[in-house]
Formats: structure tokens, C-alpha cells, sequence
């Protein structure tokens, strides 16, 4: 008898566990705890790509037209690579630095060139051409429809040495 009891418990608990719950997106142990419930849905987007090679960029540029004339220098890091998850079309990173703004510009991904425009501020720097000469780094973008966006640049886990 108890062990029809113990079949009836476990058939109404699997019963009663959602239908439809969204599994969680690839990488997913690297997003920060979700405190605001913005990522309380599925993500409608998911980019997920492993860098394969980067290039920095240093660029300078004078616009002549304006007075005084503004001469500016922005910094760049193009990573390319291959995407790994199912459906993202992602091939390069466009890791643009500023040290000027008080913020940052959000994520971008565009479909059309299939490349993630990512912002971080100038202090940054150092820390990203560290990860990427050190260790394989992965970049993701997910997307709600909430208007929600996350992006990251991130190692895999590594052991403590």
C-alpha cells in the first residue's frame, strides 16, 4: 500500500510542476542574481560566441568643420569568433572604451552585420586585454521582452591554481 501512496505522491508532483518552464539560457551561472526580476521570462535573443581572435584599434579623428575643432582618439577591441548556441548568428564584438561620458550607451546587436556593440568605461580596459590574453573568453547578449538586455564578457570556469 505505501508504495502506491509514494507512486499517487510522485505522479501529482510531477503534475503539478509548470509545463512550460523556459529553460535557462546557455552560460546562464555567469549572469549576476537577478535581485529586480528582469530576467524573470525566457530571453528572447541569445547571442552566445567564444572569442577566437581580437584586434585593437586606436583611432584618431578631426572633424574640420566645427570650431574649436574637436580632435578625438577612441579606443576599440574587434573580437571576432564562432557562435555556439543554437540560432545565434553572432560573429564579432565591437568592445568600444569611453572615458569621457558619466554613462554608457547600452548593448546593440545587429542582425544585419551580426555584430554585438558593447561600451565599457575606459578603467576598464586593462581588465578585458588581460582575460583575453590569459584565457578563452566567451561574450553573450540576451534580450527580453521587457526591454531588459544583458551583455558580458566572461572566462569559463578555471581552476584555482
Amino acid at each position: 500500500m505505501s508504495l502506491l501512496i509514494r507512486s499517487c505522491a510522485a505522479l501529482l508532483l510531477t503534475l503539478s510542476l509548470p509545463l512550460a518552464a523556459a529553460p535557462a539560457p546557455m552560460h546562464s551561472q555567469f549572469l549576476p542574481p537577478d535581485d529586480l526580476t528582469l530576467r524573470d521570462a525566457a530571453p528572447e535573443q541569445q547571442q552566445l560566441m567564444q572569442v577566437t581572435d581580437y584586434s585593437v584599434v586606436v583611432g584618431a579623428q578631426r572633424q574640420s568643420n566645427q570650431q574649436p575643432i574637436p580632435v578625438t582618439s577612441p579606443l576599440m577591441i574587434r573580437l571576432k569568433g564562432k557562435s555556439l548556441n543554437k540560432g545565434a548568428s553572432i560573429t564579432q564584438v565591437l568592445v568600444n572604451f569611453d572615458g569621457e561620458s558619466k554613462s554608457l550607451k547600452k548593448p546593440v546587436y545587429d542582425e544585419q552585420s551580426k555584430t554585438l556593440t558593447l561600451y565599457y568605461p575606459l578603467a576598464q580596459y586593462r581588465v578585458v586585454i588581460d582575460l583575453l590574453r590569459n584565457d578563452t573568453v566567451y561574450c553573450q547578449f540576451l534580450s527580453y521582452a521587457n526591454g531588459h538586455v544583458w551583455a558580458d564578457l566572461h572566462t569559463g570556469s578555471t581552476r584555482a591554481r
